[in-house]
């Protein structure tokens, strides 16, 4: 018995060793295997063949590869509700498969003839994609936009990684109001400055694009929204796709966003307006329009245009003039004259006499010879340089600047909040790169006639923007109560429900407001313009209109030039619209180009129904 108990016990025994040996094996070869892929995950390798590929170019290739259709950034519509940016269409995508997907049974040669194009040149584009992409016509900016044959002739198709999908495209062709919606583009160190926390928390990514100018930088943080919406599509390591995954769309559910923001403007005028200007050629300058009765902005055309795919930061194309001050010339008579008035310096009816010089300053008429002996009424009907350099010299500048600070000269008239706008959590200034202008760069220790008589004329130091020019008229329409004009009237949720309203406001100055008796006497002022004075031409208009004139001579490169301008209203028995025209750096001795667009902008929108 006791033998057979030591047999037992000795092959108990021997078990335990065989099952503590075997168990030594696994584990020496469980570690011998987290060392080879310890290896060959930190370790540089060296393919032994072309044909072999590492294992972590199989984890790199076989991902998610996401192509986005919408980037979720709120549009623009105008006071009708019309798109003014962002516009759907159904194009071709592609993600990088295997090649040899795409050469079977000839499906690429017909892919190519419903696109027009070349199986060389598609094949070519296919071949070269490392990120998915759409397809593009040769030197076209946007995806290529198919139509609805192209589509139907692309339904009875299927090529592997090819698509039909719908891209947002969001400036579309032509780009109406560029300069006062603005555009989009890449600035790391501003989106850094701004968005700082966002980055962190990886909503925003350093590449993403921000606005660089007008509507687009000044709502930006609303305009971002949460979300976009893009595709996935899902490859193995060889560039197969995986059919089990195929493709997915990713997009936010959220009923509330992305944003609207109704704008004041009008497309249909804005798009009659830029075509009737490039028609004209018009190079460089503006053409603002203001509804007479707010003082809303309807339409707002710079010239020249840019393209928003194609930015260069510092070309002059992306300067919007309207809001950009310069040399306004007799324009600023208007101001003069209510100086003059408001201080009791000069009536009506006083008489001045113009032999075409004035005798000092290198100043002189621009009508040869003079006007001869005018009332200071007719002396602003006819522009006359003698009668309002007279005026000038009777004045202070003070006197000056407080009056063009009563008309919304020398300042940002553009619409600004009077507090907090709760969804920014700051004040809101619509149009930021509005420049306010100017009378004086430096008012000299003692009394300067030259000064004051340049000044009274619209030149030396004085600058104006279109848009203030074009405000002045409303202020005077409405007796002298200043308007802030708007762009936007209300930013709307996707789903319709008003977010916030951008109430009608009024500005004022601490000099208080011009008296309305000195008002309808410069409104009176630019009626007399055109019926017998520098604006005749426009008697012909669809309209009954009045304005004001306005030369200024500036240089340009080195070499004389002139800026001509042309403001004002109709139609005179019920104004419905303010306008100012300017043509920039036009030659010497040139016809006034802008009382020419002038009566063509008014044609324009005497052809507008009312209301």
């Amino acid at each position: 018995m006791k033998d057979i108990a030591a047999i037992r016990r000795r092959r108990r025994e021997g078990m335990r060793r065989r099952i503590y040996y075997f168990g030594l094996v696994v584990t020496a070869v469980a570690i011998i295997q987290l060392v080879r892929l310890a290896w060959l995950q930190w370790l540089p390798h060296s393919p032994a063949a072309p044909a072999v590929h590492h294992y972590q170019d199989y984890s790199v290739n076989q991902r998610e590869r996401g192509l986005l259709l919408d980037t979720g950034r709120a549009d623009f519509a105008d006071r009708k509700g019309r798109a003014m940016t962002g516009e759907t269409v159904m194009t071709l995508a592609a993600f990088p498969v295997n090649t040899k997907l795409w050469t079977q049974a000839g499906q690429l040669d017909k892919l190519a003839a419903i696109l027009n194009t070349s199986p060389v040149r598609l094949y070519d584009w296919l071949s070269k994609l490392r990120e998915p992409g759409f397809y593009h016509r040769q030197g076209e900016k946007l995806p290529y936009r198919l139509s609805g044959k192209q589509l139907e002739q692309l339904g009875a198709m299927r090529l592997e990684g090819i698509r039909v999908l719908p891209y947002h495209v969001r400036y579309k062709p032509p780009y109406a109001a560029m300069h006062a919606i603005g555009y989009i583009s890449q600035h790391p160190e501003r989106l850094e400055t701004l968005y700082g926390s966002q980055l962190e928390q990886g909503k925003l990514k350093l590449h993403d694009r921000i606005g660089g100018a007008g509507l687009e930088k000044s709502l930006d943080s609303l305009l971002h929204g949460i979300g976009g919406v893009a595709v996935s599509h899902y490859t193995d390591g060889v560039n197969k796709p995986l059919h089990g995954l195929d493709m997915r769309l990713v997009r936010s559910e959220n009923p509330y966003y992305p944003l609207k923001v109704v704008t004041t403007l009008d497309l249909e005028i804005q798009d009659q307006l830029e075509h009737y200007l490039d028609k004209q050629g018009l190079k460089e300058g503006a053409v603002v329009v203001l509804d007479a009765k707010n003082a809303d902005i309807v339409a707002m055309v710079s010239r020249p245009a840019y393209d928003p795919y194609r930015l260069d930061a510092g070309g002059k194309e992306m300067i919007n003039r309207a809001i950009h001050a310069i040399a306004p010339g007799s324009v600023f008579k208007l101001v003069t004259e209510a100086a003059a008035l408001e201080a009791g310096e000069a009536e009506l009816d006083e008489m001045f006499h113009c032999n075409g010089e004035y005798g000092k300053y290198g100043l002189s008429c621009w009508k040869p010879g003079g006007h001869g002996t005018i009332t200071l009424r007719e002396g602003l009907a006819q522009s006359c340089n003698i009668a309002f350099a007279r005026l000038g010299e009777r004045l202070q500048y003070q006197q000056f600047m407080q009056t063009a600070d009563r008309l919304g000269l020398g300042k940002q008239v553009g619409w600004v909040s009077e507090q907090v706008f709760k969804p920014l959590g700051q004040t809101l200034r619509l149009l930021q790169e509005e420049e306010g202008g100017r009378l004086f760069t430096a008012l000299p220790k003692g009394r300067d006639g030259g000064l004051l008589a340049q000044t009274a004329i619209g030149q030396r130091d004085v600058a104006v923007s279109p848009l203030q020019a074009a405000n002045l008229v409303v202020t005077l329409l409405h007796n002298g109560q200043v308007r802030a004009p708007r762009i936007v009237s209300e930013i709307r949720y996707a789903n319709g429900h008003l977010m916030s309203s951008l109430p009608v406001r009024n500005l004022y100055s601490p000099y208080g407001r011009v008296a309305p008796a000195t008002a309808r006497a410069l409104i009176e002022g630019m009626e007399d313009v055109v019926a017998y004075g520098t604006g005749t031409s426009l008697q012909a208009a669809k309209w009954r209109l009045a304005g004001k004139s306005g030369t200024a001579q500036t240089l340009f490169n080195g070499k004389e030039r002139n800026h001509q301008w042309f403001v004002g209203y109709g139609p005179v028995q019920a104004p419905r619209y303010s306008v100012a025209v300017v043509a920039e750096n036009r030659l010497s001795g040139s016809h006034n180009q802008s009382t020419i667009l002038f009566r063509g902008v008014m044609d324009i929108l005497a052809e507008q129904p009312s209301g």
